[in-house]
């Protein structure tokens, strides 16, 4: 795959959605064609939000909190030594991606991974090895206020490959440049 410029202007973007979307895929290969590093947000959990989650006990905001701050800072990190960066992040509530767009001095973008419910759920009964069980999905969705409307977010679904979303994702993050 040809890789795209390297933007002039250090980026950071977000790819975000409820699990099962594919942030972890779509993160690292649009990091790829981008030429940023890639950061997969669900590492930054502390202990105790991964075993709530495969525990299948949703996270509170006060769970969230420390966890996007750590995001925050690795962004922000980034962009001040002049880098770009690509970070999966569910960023499921307006006031997280708030939070993450203070950290980064609005120098952010969201690509939003968008699915039906169903699709979400085959996607999620069909991977392995992933510590956040297809019965906390519901809740995610429940929590997720879809970011359509606000600024600096690029809507793409999922009813397609891997690479198709990708594409999608770097033209609609020309279109935010």
């Amino acid at each position: 795959m040809p890789h795209e410029n390297k933007p002039t202007v250090p980026q950071a973007v977000i790819v975000m959605g409820v699990s099962g979307c594919g942030k972890s895929s779509v993160g690292a290969a649009l990091a790829d064609r981008l030429r940023l590093p890639f950061i997969e947000g669900d590492v930054l959990h502390p202990e105790t939000n991964v075993a709530k989650m495969a525990a299948g006990t949703p996270l509170t905001d006060e769970d969230r909190w420390p966890w996007l701050t750590v995001i925050g800072e690795r962004m922000a990190d980034a962009l001040e030594r002049g880098e770009g960066i690509v970070v999966s992040c569910s960023a499921l509530k307006k006031i997280y991606r708030d939070h993450l767009r203070a950290a980064t001095g609005d120098r952010l973008t969201f690509v939003y991974l968008e699915g039906s419910r169903d699709l979400l759920g085959r996607r999620m009964g069909a991977r392995t090895g992933h510590f956040m069980p297809l019965g906390l999905l519901d809740s995610q969705l429940a929590t997720l206020e879809v970011p359509t409307g606000e600024p600096g977010v690029v809507t793409v679904s999922i009813d397609q490959p891997v690479e198709g979303i990708v594409a999608d994702a770097l033209a609609g993050l020309k279109t935010e440049a």
